[in-house]
């Protein structure tokens, strides 16, 4: 049993653990985690994992102060049943927005939950589309950050789009967008906007030629969707033939699903990395897995292979 791989995961995203520890020909791993009335949680591994390489799969989302505290005993737990390693599966990361002051006497929050995770003894972290670049370098443990993009090139050039645009919906995800554009042959667009206050974007001007093009709205995720919304709102009264829009994390909170439904998106393409409820039901939504992705690189890191393979 020494230095088996194990796969355990919390309630933050079964379903997606499920599936990465099935691409890895391996069973999930025997876990309980349950909360008490008063809120407080319980965990007990119950299988014995000493000496094993062990990845905890737990996205911090929605509700992202459970699913971390999940996250934080899981690893205390695995660590005192003397894992051999201890890598902390990250596919979503929560307060990853709150990664600088922008004004004075808050909190940089993404420190705070990297601190928060390093004090429980991972051994490294694999994590996927970081809101911002720089939160790797909050941790002093390696972090490994994979993307989105394979997965999404290989669906959108299957898809043989014509006149594509892919379109950046601020000016901080031109790369992104560019990067992605060049991917699959389509040239760049960005809103220009600006955002009054947390949650709220006013669209200014589309700059770009998009008029009857297939427009490609590409964000690092969907939270209220009123950016994702009122961009592809601009890019129809501006003439584009169709809009889609692809994100990696479905975050939806709030009003996000009636949003989306009032604009007549020609898809939406999100990936697992954060569960869509059934309750949540969306026009026209693609879901793409990142599961075989994740797989992979926890097979990298397992052999103590490079992971760079799997970037574009």
């Amino acid at each position: 049993m020494k230095n088996e791989l194990a796969i355990f995961s919390g309630n933050s995203n079964k379903a997606l653990a499920a599936e990465i520890a099935q691409n890895l020909g391996i069973p999930s791993g025997d876990i309980m985690v349950k909360k008490f009335s008063d809120g407080e949680l319980s965990v007990k591994i119950g299988e014995n994992v000493r000496g094993r390489d062990v990845f905890v799969i737990q996205p911090v989302s929605f509700p992202a102060n459970d699913h971390l505290m999940e996250l934080l005993l899981i690893i205390d737990a695995l660590r005192r049943a003397s894992a051999r390693r201890i890598t902390a599966v990250i596919p979503y990361y929560g307060y990853g927005r709150q990664d600088r002051k922008v004004e004075p006497r808050v909190p940089i929050s993404a420190r705070v939950v990297a601190d928060l995770i390093q004090t429980v003894g991972p051994n490294r972290i694999l994590t996927m589309d970081l809101h911002a670049d720089q939160i790797q370098g909050f941790f002093n443990i390696p972090v490994d950050h994979l993307f989105y993009a394979p997965v999404l090139v290989d669906y959108i050039n299957k898809k043989n789009m014509k006149d594509l645009v892919i379109v950046s919906p601020d000016s901080g995800g031109a790369e992104r967008a560019r990067f992605l554009g060049k991917k699959v042959n389509g040239s760049l667009a960005i809103i220009d906007k600006r955002r009054p206050q947390a949650n709220v974007s006013e669209v200014m001007h589309v700059i770009g030629e998009i008029k009857g093009k297939n427009c490609l709205i590409l964000d690092d995720m969907i939270d209220t969707a009123g950016t994702i919304c009122k961009a592809a709102t601009a890019l129809l009264e501006e003439g584009a033939q169709s809009v889609m829009c692809c994100a990696t994390h479905g975050v939806l909170s709030g009003d996000a699903v009636s949003r989306l439904n009032s604009v007549p998106f020609a898809e939406i393409v999100l990936s697992n990395t954060i569960a869509v409820p059934e309750t949540k039901k969306i026009n026209n939504l693609t879901v793409l897995s990142v599961a075989p992705l994740f797989a992979k690189a926890i097979a990298i890191i397992h052999d103590e292979e490079s992971i760079s393979s799997l970037f574009l």
